[in-house]
């Protein structure tokens, strides 16, 4: 179990071993640190593998890329453009009541607080953390599945929950390493700490992590 005064070390190590792994399709987008992408993108990306997300969300920018000229789009067109991710068509409906509402509402412009972006519907904290990470540059910890498993095999946190976790997290973390949790554990998660059949052999930080140290222990199964 990664004790408070090894986190630094942990999250060092991760960020060098970042290096090796593509950047996930968020995090691309969100170099133009457009919050109105980041908040669209984000909504695509829900059950949607990575390379599916960047491009449906590259092909739908070229028609619309700020709330004004999404919300003329039609539900329905925006629905046939990303039809390839899944529920395409929730998902344009959100998309367009999104647009709209930030038209209509906040003068064009995506709101900079998390309370206000969970007003919308459709935008959960994950999204919403992310919106103010990558899109204002400001504190948050977005939490997805990979943050969640991730935090709770180190042993960092022990909850049920990515919102649980999320709350753990603020209370354990100094704010300096807030922005970069997300980006460091997705990677992560996606290529060593899968969900299924972890790659713990080639894990840089198993000496620090709990579920690893579990698997040591554990008694050998007779056959």
């Amino acid at each position: 179990m990664t004790t408070k005064k090894e986190i630094p070390t942990v999250l060092k190590i991760l960020k060098k071993k970042s290096r090796e792994f593509t950047s996930t399709a968020l995090n691309d987008i969100a170099e133009e640190r457009d919050p109105f992408k980041i908040l669209i993108s984000c909504i695509l990306s829900l059950r949607t593998r990575d390379e599916t997300t960047a491009r449906v969300s590259k092909k739908l920018y070229e028609l619309a890329d700020n709330p004004k000229d999404m919300a003329k789009l039609s539900e329905k067109y925006i629905a046939r453009t990303i039809k390839s991710v899944n529920y395409y068509k929730t998902k344009a409906k959100r998309i367009k009541a999104i647009s709209q509402r930030l038209v209509l509402e906040f003068n064009g412009r995506v709101p900079d607080d998390i309370n206000t972006l969970l007003t919308f519907k459709g935008v959960g904290r994950k999204t919403a953390n992310i919106v103010i990470v990558y899109g204002f540059n400001k504190h948050g910890i977005p939490v997805d599945t990979h943050v969640h498993r991730v935090s709770n095999r180190l042993g960092w946190v022990n909850t049920k929950t990515p919102e649980k976790t999320e709350a753990a997290l603020r209370t354990l973390l100094p704010k300096l390493y807030w922005m970069d949790i997300n980006d460091l554990f997705v990677q992560f998660g996606q290529n060593i700490c899968k969900p299924i059949n972890p790659k713990c052999s080639e894990c840089p930080v198993k000496k620090y992590c709990k579920y690893y140290k579990s698997l040591k222990t554990r008694p050998l199964k007779v056959k």
